[in-house]
């Protein structure tokens, strides 16, 4: 039967050798029969899309014949994948460059090294002024989270006492696993539980952690937030999340909350506002205070002026890297709802029509 291998890696005939590539190892990682909901049937599939799509050769065997042409007996030369050589893959023993940044170790034997462990990341969420948003500023912020446990700076031993060899990997920091599968024995290499891929632990616990060189405590943290941040905003404070021991901390993430103000919003380093003018005031001119961030100020409002005019107050918006945006003023003309009989009088002597 027919096979679309461009179909089960899930991109286009016309993808790029990258394209491929980085749908394979998504692919590849998703199906893998040691992890937990892991299908071999699946996975075998995605190898066997792969190992034709990446070879220049086979991909234009692939596009001029289909995958018949990869069939014994085919155009392939009973090369096929009906009868796929899985010899000499030996799980990831010959395929780290492959699997090696999915599943935490890479480079060639002899010399594979474990992915140091990270810290989870934490999120938290700040409610911001209007005005805050537009100046920025410092904030403190108090986080209960893992830390390196202050007794034993996060070796997770006693002060003092020594440092053996981990019996459970041997010193090497992961630990082998076999599994037979339809594809022969596949090996991986997982990191070792008990040293967290060090290697080594203490020959005496610390009394503090206990051995797991992290303890739960408060936190205060100085947050600088930035003029004119959005709402949503995502700041990002590296090494700030949750301790691991023998690893990295994980990443603190801030996300912003504007609360909205009905006077401004803003456009990038641009505030607007509106200004309310009574009739009188458009037609005949005036001087009348207008709402900014830092308080009010006066503004000349021309003779004429009509509704949905704007008048930019420089250096009054948000402050940037190289100066400082605009304040946008636009007036709405209000026409009187009530007059008194006098009033009407005179404004039909006026007689104000457009020509």
């Amino acid at each position: 039967m027919a096979k679309d291998y461009y179909g089960i890696l899930g991109v286009s005939r016309g993808a790029s050798a990258e394209e491929i590539k980085k749908a394979f190892y998504k692919s590849a990682h998703q199906h893998h029969p040691d992890k937990a909901g892991g299908n071999e049937e699946k996975f075998k599939e995605v190898n066997e899309a792969y190992q034709v799509l990446s070879d220049s050769q086979k991909r234009a065997q692939y596009d001029q014949f289909g995958s018949a042409a990869f069939e014994q007996g085919g155009f392939g030369g009973g090369q096929g994948f009906s009868g796929f050589d899985f010899s000499g893959f030996n799980g990831f023993e010959d395929m780290g460059d492959v699997f090696g940044d999915m599943f935490g170790f890479g480079g060639g034997k002899g010399g594979r090294t474990t992915r140091r462990a990270r810290g989870a990341d934490i999120q938290v969420d700040v409610d911001m002024e209007f005005k805050d948003s537009v100046f920025g500023g410092e904030r403190e912020l108090n986080i209960t989270k893992f830390s390196s446990c202050h007794r034993c700076a996060g070796s997770g031993g006693e002060p003092g006492t020594s440092i053996k060899t981990c019996d459970t990997c041997g010193g090497s920091g992961v630990v082998l696993t076999a599994q037979r599968t339809i594809l022969g024995m596949v090996q991986s290499k997982r990191m070792c539980a008990d040293c967290q891929g060090e290697g080594q632990i203490p020959s005496t616990p610390c009394s503090t952690c206990k051995g797991e060189g992290v303890e739960k405590k408060r936190k205060t943290l100085v947050v600088t937030i930035p003029p004119g941040v959005e709402e949503g905003n995502i700041l990002r404070l590296r090494s700030e999340g949750e301790a691991i021991k023998g690893g990295k901390p994980g990443d603190l993430f801030v996300r912003i909350h504007v609360r909205p103000d009905k006077r401004f919003h803003k456009e990038g380093s641009t505030i607007y506002t509106m200004r309310t003018l009574g009739f009188t005031q458009a037609a005949l001119g005036d001087k009348v205070e207008v709402e900014t961030v830092e308080g009010k100020v006066m503004v000349t409002i021309p003779a004429g002026t009509q509704s949905g005019a704007q008048f930019r107050l420089r250096q009054k918006g948000v402050p940037t890297r190289t100066g400082r945006g605009d304040l946008i003023v636009e007036v709405r003309v209000m026409t009187p709802k009530k007059l008194s009989k006098e009033q009407k009088q005179l404004l039909e002597k006026l007689d104000l029509k457009e020509d």
